[in-house]
């Protein structure tokens, strides 16, 4: 990673520098943060196939090793990752750096000629999110948000046999949660209070807050707002876009929230516990609640529960193979849709991995391309200002995205 987004200019456009790939021809892909989810998107890619790993970066040498090792012997190994942007032969990179840095790296990356594929959150705020739209748009790449829940199973089923098809007729409510994860408990491992020498404290904040050496900040990003933007960022972007998913949504009109550190003092400055609510202008009120007091030792909750006058269609992202997962009880009164139930996936990227490599080939939109990442993220935010500020956050004019 560098310690601040590239602005250099680029001798030659994106589109001269991207290769023209053949139907059989494997792409080219470099990662750039290689901690547990760069890892685990690494092998998921190589376990699909049609891939080669040719560069990862990190500030940490230590992950940069594993991830070496993982990719094989072809990959390039990178501390700053413009060298490994401006190579020729890299059709595609990942971003799967700490939050804060998705915005500097994907630009960067898509300005390069990359295609890209950025965790969730995309961005943390409307500037950085335009901007990737406007990079997108301007080197004709191709974007991918990790969303991975607009490809489990549960969720696209139930769009399509209640949502799509009108069963659920007008759905005014939907009430999604995210309960009991155990990222927001965790603790930096023993042996860290002293900075390993290969890790590079300084690029790791970035446009951050110049903060000393701190393990629990890096080894837990996600209890700090600038770093994660805590469970309204972290992990309610995952349940709130795939209410955006169903629902075929895009900007709310106002946020309210509510909720604080109830246990935890340790340092932290997001909630551990939180609650908001989203007005859109399609007359539906959706919900988002969180709280990590009950974990570890709680199973992890998280879902959508539509409701509409067609009756109410219940979903849980966390499925084990032979449990319900879904269900769907109608409103006799406007539904003749009988009862139904159904199982699920557990939370994969799979789905979303090969729909990204198929667009590269392809040149289509990917399933949670800029604008969905843009919108779903731009929820997050209204929330989060509306508990920094306890008042109601309302659409901007500024924020719409140009035509």
């Amino acid at each position: 990673m560098t310690a601040e987004p590239s602005r250099r200019a680029f001798v030659l456009t994106a589109a001269s520098t991207a290769r023209v790939l053949g139907a059989n021809e494997k792409i080219r892909i470099g990662v750039i943060g290689t901690g547990g989810r760069g890892q685990y998107l690494m092998k998921e890619l190589l376990r699909i196939g049609g891939v080669d790993v040719v560069g990862v970066c990190d500030i940490y040498d230590a992950r940069r090793d594993q991830a070496a090792q993982a990719a094989g012997p072809q990959a390039e190994k990178y501390h700053d990752y413009r060298p490994m942007i401006d190579r020729k032969d890299v059709d595609a990179v990942i971003v799967a750096t700490p939050d804060h840095w998705h915005a500097p790296a994907a630009v960067d990356a898509l300005n390069a000629g990359k295609d890209v594929y950025v965790e969730k959150p995309m961005v943390h705020t409307p500037q950085d999110g335009q901007a990737i739209v406007k990079a997108v748009r301007a080197n004709k790449r191709v974007l991918q948000v990790g969303m991975q829940g607009r490809g489990m199973a549960q969720f696209v089923e139930c769009k399509k046999r209640f949502v799509d098809s009108g069963v659920l007729g007008k759905t005014g409510f939907a009430r999604t949660w995210y309960l009991s994860n155990s990222g927001y408990v965790l603790e930096a491992p023993k042996g860290f209070e002293r900075k390993p020498d290969g890790l590079d404290w300084e690029r790791w904040l970035g446009r951050g807050p110049k903060i000393a050496w701190d393990p629990g900040v890096y080894f837990s990003p996600y209890k700090w707002l600038h770093y994660d933007g805590g469970m309204i960022m972290g992990i309610g972007i995952h349940v709130v876009d795939s209410a955006h998913h169903m629902l075929n949504l895009k900007a709310p009109s106002s946020c309210v929230a509510g909720g604080g550190i109830h246990f935890y003092d340790d340092g932290r400055d997001t909630p551990d516990v939180v609650t908001f609510i989203l007005e859109y202008p399609e007359k539906l009120t959706v919900t988002f609640t969180a709280e990590c007091l009950s974990a570890p030792g709680v199973r992890t909750s998280a879902g959508v529960e539509l409701r509409g006058t067609g009756g109410v269609n219940f979903i849980e992202r966390y499925s084990r193979p032979g449990e319900v997962s879904w269900t769907y009880k109608p409103n006799a009164k406007f539904s003749k849709t009988p009862e139904a139930q159904g199982e699920g996936t557990g939370p994969s990227a799979e789905v979303i991995l090969r729909d990204w490599l198929d667009a590269i080939k392809t040149r289509k939109r990917t399933i949670c391309n800029e604008e969905t990442g843009y919108y779903s993220t731009m929820a997050c935010f209204m929330a989060l200002e509306a508990f920094r500020t306890k008042g109601r956050v309302t659409w901007q004019k500024a924020w719409d995205l140009p035509a």
